[in-house]
């Protein structure tokens, strides 16, 4: 990942979600970006009006981001792109795929 992708990958975190895996078999590191709609609202029911009391900074972190936002493109040096479907876990989609390469010396 060269270094502006880098910084950018790494900042903001707790809103994008963005992180890395490293392989301890193989070296390997491996960017993991996870996409997603907004939270829905939560909170809890207002007895007196009946209606939905967000908690403050109910949305302050995000903890994902929109298709068009990822950095993870063949445009900014990254190679075998998958997108997962809802549901499956980025930890055994790596397990997956880092089991397709030899053990680092």
């Amino acid at each position: 990942m060269n270094p502006d992708i880098s910084k950018k990958f790494y900042s903001n975190t707790d809103d994008t979600g963005r992180f890395t895996i490293t392989s301890l078999r193989t070296g390997k590191t491996y960017a993991i970006e996870p996409m997603g709609k907004n939270k829905t609202d939560w909170g809890s029911i207002d007895p007196a009006t009946g209606k939905l009391m967000n908690k403050k900074g109910h949305d302050k972190y995000r903890g994902a981001i929109d298709a068009e936002d990822s950095l993870i493109t063949e445009e900014n040096g990254f190679v075998n792109i998958s997108i997962l479907d809802i549901g499956v876990s980025p930890f055994h989609a790596v397990e997956v795929l880092d089991a397709k390469y030899p053990d680092k010396l």
